[in-house]
């Protein structure tokens, strides 16, 4: 394609809003506009690189044996009020009435529609396994979108749904989709890590996240150099540090502690180190409030806490509510004599003569011991796991880093099959349900997790599996009849064999040409100059700094040679 003939809205300037180099660049590079808060539209080049990622994705999953189709993406309520998901998804969920007054939604998700799909049209054992995906539009209204297409309220997924007649098939069908995401995930030259994964609103008996690490991702990995233990920090198990060396329980004193509220301040005040204190958080669980117990120097885990309580709304009680169940101001709240369940993390568990709020303001307790001064409802390890910290696997230190999800898989096994009656008849004739599997890939997001790991200061560096163009071909000067045939020669030299060329044939400075094929970062750069009256060219890749001089006929074998190579 001839570059004069081509919408490529290009930025010289790092537009405010965007924080990632994604963004940034994906702005800059004229892939994509913004229309509203975590609404975007695609541009070509943008667009044409969407397309590839999209086509790799769907050659993989064909492959695995999955079979594409298409549902709506305006979604009637009762599906998933039949679920329990319509409340569950709260007001991420884009909901909406027909003229009727009946209820719809912007599809967030598809399990129910996939599963009332084969419920009506698949009976018998010998139609499973089945497998079925579609990539198409999803719709969250995200509390705080940002980062560009990583966090957005509008976004295309690929999402698959495995159906079988047990856990056994359900284990291959499973294993299908890991192999398939890993060929795509490999095809799109992205470097990532399979972690453990909260299996959150989807449900179901177990899942795993593909991860890129990057500084920028908002998921923390939990990952182990010495076994290969991953998970994602939400999930991962966290193994109870052993820190108290007494075994006599003192007697338990209360203290006058005249505004000292935070872990800082009663470090100060007692002289002990923040592994003395247990602080307990009030929280609201959909109707009700609880108190949770974490060690004085580590973090709760609201995810855990979650999935305990098995609740749909989960925060932290506001002061009056705090102040309502304790008698105290926020900082002074202690288990002793609280009336509320109370959920106890193994590290207080096992911890003796440790410091706590009062239920006074004012007033902390000392030498505190659990069974003998208060009594937790459950222990459970409701914590965040943190660098350095066993592996729970083989006790190695743990390292963290931060992840983009590009994709997840979930074992669902019965939990939609049974809410929505999706059953089979099995040899004998009897009803068993289905058992399902969940399958996703964010293909937005996919396609910013490339840019995030393949770029420069000059702008993106894209792989060959899914840059936009493959070569680039740019003219010196358009004026002179030499370079311009000699450009024209290569350009339809490559056009010919099958290879994406462009071909830089505006009237500019070599300087803008050069700096706007780095910016959209074409792989491959050919220079038509003052060398060509010797017939040479300057043949150049965007992932190095270095190029040599070459023969026209040898920069057309060298292109094509370094994209067949890259396309494999």
């Amino acid at each position: 394609m001839r570059v004069s003939q081509m919408f490529i809205p290009t930025l010289r300037e790092v537009p405010a809003e965007a924080e990632i180099a994604s963004h940034k660049l994906m702005l800059r590079a004229g892939l994509m506009r913004k229309l509203a808060s975590g609404v975007y539209s695609f541009l070509p080049l943008g667009y044409k690189t969407f397309r590839k990622v999209e086509q790799i994705i769907r050659e993989e999953m064909d492959r695995a044996g999955a079979q594409e189709l298409i549902m709506s993406a305006l979604l009637p309520a009762e599906f998933y009020q039949e679920s329990g998901r319509w409340d569950v998804f709260g007001p991420e969920m884009f909901r909406l009435k027909d003229r009727s007054g009946r209820d719809f939604c912007l599809g967030p998700t598809h399990e129910e529609i996939f599963t009332e799909t084969v419920k009506h049209e698949t009976r018998s054992y010998r139609s499973l396994p089945l497998t079925l995906y579609q990539i198409q539009t999803k719709y969250r209204d995200e509390r705080r979108p940002r980062f560009g297409v990583m966090r957005s309220r509008e976004f295309v997924m690929k999402d698959a749904y495995s159906f079988d007649r047990d856990e056994a098939g359900l284990d291959v069908s499973y294993k299908k989709m890991y192999e398939a995401y890993c060929k795509a995930f490999d095809r799109c030259g992205l470097d990532y890590i399979v972690v453990d994964a909260d299996t959150g609103a989807m449900g179901g008996s177990g899942s795993q996240e593909f991860m890129v690490k990057s500084e920028i991702g908002e998921a923390e990995i939990a990952f182990c150099e010495a076994c290969g233990y991953a998970a994602n920090v939400e999930k991962a198990e966290c193994v109870p540090d052993a820190c108290c060396d007494c075994t006599e329980e003192l007697s338990l004193e209360k203290v006058e502690t005249p505004n000292v509220k935070t872990i800082e301040d009663l470090m100060k005040f007692f002289n002990f180190s923040q592994k003395k204190f247990a602080k307990t958080l009030i929280y609201k669980a959909d109707d009700k409030v609880v108190a949770a117990m974490i060690r004085g120097d580590r973090e709760l885990n609201e995810t855990k806490l979650q999935n305990h309580l098995k609740c749909i709304e989960l925060e932290m009680a506001d002061p009056e509510t705090v102040s309502k169940i304790t008698g105290a101001d926020v900082g002074f709240a202690g288990p002793v004599g609280l009336k509320a369940e109370i959920i106890v993390d193994p590290e207080v568990a096992a911890m003796k003569n440790f410091v706590i709020g009062a239920n006074e303001t004012g007033y902390h307790l000392k030498n505190v011991n659990i069974d003998r001064d208060f009594k937790a409802s459950v222990v459970k390890d409701i914590r965040n796991i943190v660098e350095g910290d066993q592996c729970p696997k083989c006790q190695a230190p743990i390292k963290v880093a931060h992840g983009i999800e590009v994709g997840h898989i979930f074992k669902l096994g019965t939990k939609y099959s049974k809410a929505l009656n999706c059953i089979y008849l099995d040899e004998t004739g009897k009803e068993v349900p289905m058992v399902m599997g969940c399958y996703g890939i964010g293909v937005n997001r996919t396609m910013a997790a490339v840019i995030e790991q393949n770029n420069d200061e000059n702008g993106i560096i894209w792989p060959i599996s899914v840059a936009p163009y493959h070569v680039i071909v740019i003219p010196v000067n358009t004026t002179d009849k030499t370079q311009m045939e000699a450009a024209e020669k290569i350009y339809n030299g490559l056009k010919a064999a099958g290879v994406e060329v462009m071909l830089d044939d505006r009237d500019e400075r070599p300087g803008v040409k050069f700096k706007d094929a780095d910016l959209i970062g074409i792989p491959v750069r050919i220079t038509v100059g003052k060398k060509i009256g010797d017939g040479i060219v300057e043949y150049k890749l965007r992932k190095n700094k270095e190029f040599k001089d070459l023969k026209i006929d040898e920069a057309i074998d060298e292109a094509i040679k370094e994209v067949q190579e890259g396309l494999k």
